[in-house]
């Protein structure tokens, strides 16, 4: 069975060090697994059964860089993707970084990339600088992605300062660190952020823009039918209802999570059609990932959509 993994982080050590980034604990202990793009990843991917990683740069400190920086950064990083891609084109493909501080360049660079080194999307880091993807001053990204017919990968990332100080100041520091970001805290962000972008019109204005979201659909599908009571009413002027929108722009991916329950979740809430495989590499296990997808309670027509038939439609790789 063939298997693509879309949610496969990279990170080159040199870009960190020169840009002067902050990983912070977590992901400063696999620089070195983020900086390798070559033999010992492939060593991983062989071991597990994985054919084709999606590299992305984990990439919220550059989305956060002043303009002028972020730009240069992520053009850099996009070089660095194409050039992984380049000496690997069976096993890898790309998605872009962007610097989101300035969505005009940011816009720019997706076509880029998508256009001239043939990335199959971007990824972007939660909200910059505390404004969300429904801002209108994002929609240039937008508006970019559904013309390239290209999904947006939106991938957590560490909260503002604001929430830090309301919800986790008086924690030992890395338990604040783990509860605010994998442990909870950005999972549930990134599901707010979703349904921003759905109660402000986005996809009103934009019914073919595709947004994934990882690590099982980030709490939505247990919570579907509860936001669609309570938002749907509340919600004017749209053609579709909250969940209907969900279920018509919105891809999950399988990151980080390896259980059947979830998974039998997001299959009766979204259908197998959005569910895509990933790993979430290098902080889960490609190993395990790819046992509990072998393993899962699946049809084997099921089995086959989620471990490379939808991302083959969703990316056309």
């Amino acid at each position: 069975m063939k298997v693509i993994a879309l949610e496969e982080h990279m990170f080159p050590r040199d870009i960190i060090q020169s840009a002067n980034l902050d990983f912070g604990l977590r992901a400063s202990a696999r620089v070195e697994q983020l900086d390798d793009v070559d033999e010992g990843r492939l060593q991983v991917m062989d071991a597990a059964g994985i054919d084709v990683q999606v590299l992305s740069a984990l990439g919220w400190t550059v989305q956060n860089l002043p303009p002028a920086r972020s730009i240069d950064v992520s053009r850099l990083l996009n070089e660095r993707l194409a050039s992984a891609v380049g000496r690997h084109p069976d096993r890898f493909s790309a998605f872009a970084s962007l610097p989101v501080t300035d969505p005009l360049a940011a816009a720019d660079e997706l076509t880029r990339t998508v256009e001239e080194l043939g990335f199959v999307g971007a990824m972007i880091h939660g909200q910059t600088r505390g404004v969300f993807l429904d801002h209108p001053s994002m929609r240039p990204i937008l508006s970019a992605a559904e013309r390239l017919e290209v999904p947006l990968y939106l991938h957590p990332a560490p909260p503002p300062p604001t929430v830090m100080d309301a919800y986790y100041f008086d924690l030992e520091p890395a338990v604040a660190a783990c509860l605010s970001t994998s442990g909870w805290g950005w999972h549930s962000e990134t599901a707010m952020h979703v349904l921003r972008m759905v109660v402000d019109g986005v996809f009103e204005e934009l019914p073919s823009l595709t947004l994934i979201v990882g690590h099982m659909g980030e709490g939505l599908p247990f919570h579907l039918d509860r936001i669609d009571d309570m938002l749907t009413p509340v919600v004017t002027g749209h053609s579709l209802t909250v969940a209907e929108t969900l279920r018509r722009n919105l891809h999950l991916t399988t990151s980080g999570y390896v259980a059947d329950a979830p998974l039998q979740c997001a299959l009766a809430t979204f259908g197998v059609e959005h569910i895509l495989f990933s790993v979430d590499h290098p902080f889960a296990s490609s190993t395990r990932a790819t046992t509990n997808l072998r393993s899962a309670p699946l049809s084997e027509r099921d089995r086959e959509q989620i471990a490379h038939r939808n991302a083959e439609a969703l990316l056309r790789i």
